[in-house]
């Protein structure tokens, strides 16, 4: 049965009110000029004109901020919410180097990009032209979304496909809720159509012919595909009950229905930012205890420091230099059994590779685990186009983000293995203008 949440889902960074960032907005010190660009928007992936924006917020004129932010990033309602801005915009921000709270950025760009949304406001101006040729986007993440709204704002017709029956990718359905509570997508989707973007959604590309069929019907085909399924990593009691895969929780999570955590203690596979998402959530929910499993130190940790600390600041604790063995039950789980680990030479990645400490296992109590540690690449789907490289499961692509068949493109999760939204956006954004240069 699902649980009843304790609590509501607050988000970390709830909406400023329209007093809140005009006083917000009026700290900036609209850093950078016609020589020098402002430490922010060196530090935005996507190039965002953060002094522009905010200054425009400053004076009273969010939707003109909306504009500003929508020239550099159709999806700026979705990073407002979900960009690591502390190590990036907000980050370089002068204040904070001279000791002073940075500008809140990422609430500024929500703030101005809610009332540009609200308003129906246009992502970009109608095309001057329409062109004449035609481009397929496989996947309707944020990779995807973008990809196909910059060739649609330069008149060139373009339609996204993807399995679901809504897009949005793992932005819609894999950000935990405390990042955003109201999501913009629909409404970016719709701003996206009324661009001229189609969708054929609810269309699964599952054999060889039918991926060859769209690369035959389309001047160019952009792959926006993001990564699979979480990682198949299969441990002794995966069957037992209360043990999840990361994306189904978290996709439960937004359904309004969570899974059945209140009161019990739940263990957290994973130091990923995902596995911080898992575990803070839970901590919501009301389990008595979290505990994120980690197989090297914090130094090493994927997660970002920041979520770390919000992880530990809602109570979660973390086992450092511990490995799961196999889980423990009978028809419901009960346990995670675990091996100390120690840490030997770098590996590939770089960081000390972990080993266990012989005669180290030892049981952690546990009625709800979660295994969040990472996701599977496409690989059988990204193999059935003829010149696609694959490398590690992930696409092999130039600096215009085409792949080595010269009518298909790839950027997002698909080639990075995994990184954020905005840097998802900046490769599309880099792969439609080459598109769009060698379409007639």
């Amino acid at each position: 049965m699902a649980a009843t949440l304790r609590t509501p889902f607050t988000e970390l960074a709830p909406p400023l009110s329209p007093e809140e960032a005009l006083v917000e907005a009026d700290r900036c010190l609209e850093c950078g000029g016609p020589y020098a660009e402002a430490p922010c928007v060196v530090a935005c992936p996507a190039d965002v004109d953060v002094p522009g924006f905010v200054g425009a917020i400053a004076r009273g004129e969010a939707e003109r901020a909306a504009e500003i932010v929508w020239q550099e990033n159709l999806l700026g309602g979705s990073c407002a919410r979900v960009c690591p801005v502390e190590v990036l915009c907000a980050g370089a921000c002068v204040l904070l180097h001279e000791g002073r709270d940075p500008i809140e950025i990422g609430r500024l760009q929500r703030y101005a990009t809610d009332a540009g949304l609200a308003a129906g406001l246009p992502l970009r101006p109608p095309a001057s032209r329409r062109r004449t040729g035609r481009v397929v986007v496989l996947g309707a993440g944020p990779a995807g979304l973008t990809c196909a709204g910059e060739l649609a704002a330069r008149g060139i017709e373009v339609t996204v496909v993807d399995e679901r029956a809504e897009p949005g990718g793992l932005v819609r359905f894999a950000i935990a809720p405390y990042r955003q509570q109201r999501e913009p997508l629909p409404a970016e989707a719709a701003a996206l159509e009324r661009l001229g973007v189609r969708f054929r959604l609810g269309t699964r590309v599952d054999s060889p012919q039918a991926l060859r069929e769209l690369l035959d019907g389309a001047d160019a085909l952009f792959l926006g595909v993001g990564m699979g399924a979480d990682a198949d990593v299969a441990y002794p009691g995966d069957e037992l009950d209360g043990v999840w895969e990361s994306l189904p929780f978290i996709e439960t999570l937004k359904t309004g229905a969570p899974p059945a955590v209140e009161g019990r203690r739940v263990a957290v596979l994973g130091g990923g930012n995902t596995a911080v998402d898992v575990a803070v959530e839970s901590a919501r929910l009301g389990a008595s205890e979290v505990t994120m499993i980690y197989r090297r130190t914090e130094t090493e940790m994927p997660a970002y420091p920041h979520e770390v600390e919000q992880a530990r600041a809602e109570g979660v604790s973390i086992l450092f230099l511990a490995s799961p063995v196999r889980f423990v039950g009978e028809r419901e789980v009960r346990g995670v059994e675990c091996v100390r680990m120690r840490l030997a030479e770098p590996d590939e990645s770089g960081r000390r590779r972990p080993e266990p400490v012989p005669g180290s296992e030892f049981l952690l109590a546990a009625d709800v685990v979660v295994k969040a540690i990472g996701r599977r690449p496409r690989s059988e789907l990204l193999s059935w186009l003829e010149g696609v490289e694959l490398a590690g499961g992930k696409v092999v692509v130039d600096g215009d983000f085409r792949t080595g068949n010269p009518k298909v493109y790839a950027a997002g999760d698909a080639c990075n293995g995994g990184a954020t939204v905005v840097e998802a956006v900046r490769g599309a954004k880099v792969a439609a203008r080459a598109i769009a240069e060698r379409l007639p």
